[in-house]
């Protein structure tokens, strides 16, 4: 019995640490022993369609009017179609005011959510390459031919931009999402120097006309979309010179709540292609999907194994693990107190506290978007986190399971240190 705990409880500590550490620790090393691919790219112009997907942006949609006007790439080379799903503020009647322009408003009615809209907005496109983007994400003007020029290259069959952060130094966190967003851009260089980059960005990711298959309703457009271009054998690329800006959630829970979407609609997505994840047929691809996605969605599982079998083994008085024990419950010390002062807006709280309570937090959201997802609750319609919200008050329940927590971990604590 203690055998097969303390298996379970290695698997369990190990498989977290190959996911965030072992796992891009392999990338690197393979990128430098192995021949990398490479991609052909050329300046090249074929015809461009942008879809922008809108739902009550009015604060930011003129912005991205313009945005998408200035882009250096010929006027009659490009289109932009802007997808309105039954925005119900000013958004529409800005849009309407650039339709002289070359700014075409294609409005959805009854909230259909973001992939019902594209699949409206793709209907009767004939340009060879189409780039979606959102309406905060402000593009550079050389984003689009710096997309483009990789599709020179037959094998690419979608390029994903790199979203950059502009207020990563405003709020604590913002400035968690922007360290992890650069962590995560590091491992896209290297998964597309190997095979392709695991999935695209909704804000600046193109994609060949061709390759689009019509989604369900529910599907993460973003996400089933290159999957379902890598299971028709093409490649996708990260290219990090095509790069745009936009703003974080701004506070921890919006991230939250966004990161528990976007997991929730992803993993149906990947049950959906699950294909993809063949290595006979996807070959190193599967490795990726599988490290950089699948198994950090369900971090949260091995945590609770890893937690409760150190606890236990640390009882039976395993020396080893007195000391896992107490390290596991000093960084939940931490990323607790980082949660007291992010509810509290304290701006200078201390990165040593709101990057545990980031990465728990996120890790935690995730587990609810799977365990919904199993249910066949699927978050389709989206509303902007950039709305103000006041102070977020934390709820009866959460206060009582902190409490306890504390209380429990405390006496673990206790007996651990007392048994070194």
């Amino acid at each position: 019995m203690t055998l097969s705990i303390l298996a379970i409880t290695l698997i369990s500590i190990f498989i977290p640490i190959y996911v965030y550490i072992g796992y891009p620790a392999l990338l690197f090393v393979l990128t430098k022993f192995l021949k990398n691919k490479t991609v052909n790219q050329a300046e090249i112009t074929p015809n461009i369609a942008m879809i922008v997907s809108c739902y009550n942006e009015e604060d930011v949609i003129e912005k991205k009017i313009h945005d998408c006007l200035a882009l250096e790439y010929p006027k009659d080379k490009i289109e932009f179609i802007f997808i309105s799903d039954g925005s119900e503020d000013n958004t529409d009647n800005i849009i309407k005011q650039y339709q002289d322009k070359g700014i075409r408003l294609i409005r959805q009615e009854g909230r259909l959510g973001k992939t019902s809209g594209l699949n409206l907005g793709m209907q009767g496109l004939q340009a060879e390459i189409i780039v979606f983007s959102d309406a905060n994400a402000i593009y550079n003007p050389q984003a689009i031919k710096k997309l483009v020029r990789n599709f020179n290259d037959e094998s690419v069959g979608y390029v994903v931009g790199a979203a950059l952060y502009t207020d990563s130094k405003e709020s604590a966190a913002a400035s968690s999402e922007s360290a992890y967003w650069e962590y995560e851009m590091a491992i896209k260089k290297m998964e597309t120097k190997l095979h392709s980059v695991v999935g695209g960005d909704g804000a600046i990711y193109a994609i060949r006309r061709k390759l689009y298959i019509t989604l369900e309703r529910e599907d993460i457009n973003d996400f089933v979309n290159p999957l379902q271009i890598i299971d028709q054998g093409y490649r996708g690329i990260f290219e990090p010179e095509a790069k745009c800006f936009e703003e974080t959630a701004g506070d921890f829970e919006k991230e939250g709540n966004r990161k528990e979407r976007i997991v929730n609609r992803s993993f149906r997505g990947l049950m959906k292609v699950k294909s993809v994840m063949n290595p006979f047929k996807t070959g190193f691809f599967s490795l990726e999907v599988i490290s950089h996605k699948l198994l950090r969605w369900l971090i949260p599982v091995f945590f609770m194994l890893a937690a409760s079998g150190s606890i236990i083994l640390s009882l039976l008085d395993i020396y080893a693990f007195h000391y896992i024990s107490i390290f596991g419950i000093s960084f939940l010390w931490l990323a607790l107190y980082g949660q007291l002062r992010a509810q509290k807006q304290d701006v200078s709280i201390h990165p040593i506290f709101y990057y545990p309570y980031y990465f728990m937090l996120v890790n935690i959201r995730s587990l609810f978007g799977i365990i919904a997802a199993l249910r066949g609750n699927i978050q389709v319609t989206w509303s902007t986190p950039r709305i103000k919200q006041g102070k977020i008050q934390e709820s009866q329940n959460s206060q009582v399971i902190r409490r306890s927590f504390l209380l429990i971990s405390t006496i673990i604590f206790i007996n651990a240190i007392s048994q070194l």
